[in-house]
């Protein structure tokens, strides 16, 4: 199971948009504090819709428990800082892929640890980031591409036709 990992998220909203995104693509959300919003908070649960509760959540204190409990797990890091690019790494199905919170990312004494397992998602010069939900949906879907969509549906069905049916 692939795992997205949000250090010190601020924004309930972009929080609950990426649970949805966990729960569609059956990856695990860890979310380390501190957060800059509760957990019952009503614009988390609006973002998630009814995902939230059929998603897979564990919360840690700080980042040194999610170390402490998770030995040896292969954390990819998500930041604008990074040389590689998002496409350059092989994500393994049980991959940890970190982000840091909207207003600062990872901090840098976090990166250097982890200098090859830095990803970038390119963009234009001059910008700044994009948002922490896209870029989580970018990036934990390539993981999923790389290991073939493993156990997902992958054709689409119309709700009230059939694809053969002329109109």
């Amino acid at each position: 199971m692939l795992n997205i990992v949000l250090l010190e998220p601020e924004i309930p909203a972009n929080t609950g948009n990426i649970g949805r995104t966990c729960v569609a693509a059956g990856a695990r959300l860890h979310l380390i504090e501190p957060l800059g919003f509760r957990l019952d908070e009503k614009s988390l649960r609006r973002a998630g819709m009814d995902y939230w509760k059929a998603l897979d959540v564990t919360t840690y204190m700080d980042y040194r428990e999610f170390e402490a409990k998770n030995p040896g797990a292969r954390i990819y890091m998500a930041t604008t800082k990074a040389e590689k690019v998002y496409t350059e790494v092989q994500y393994e199905p049980d991959s940890y892929i970190l982000f840091g919170k909207e207003s600062a990312g990872i901090p840098e004494e976090i990166l250097v640890r982890h200098r090859g397992d830095c990803v970038r998602i390119p963009m234009l010069e001059g910008i700044r980031s994009l948002n922490l939900g896209n870029s989580a949906a970018i990036i934990l879907y390539e993981a999923l591409r790389q290991n073939q969509f493993c156990g997902m549906e992958k054709s689409g069905r119309l709700h009230r036709l059939d694809w053969t049916e002329e109109i």
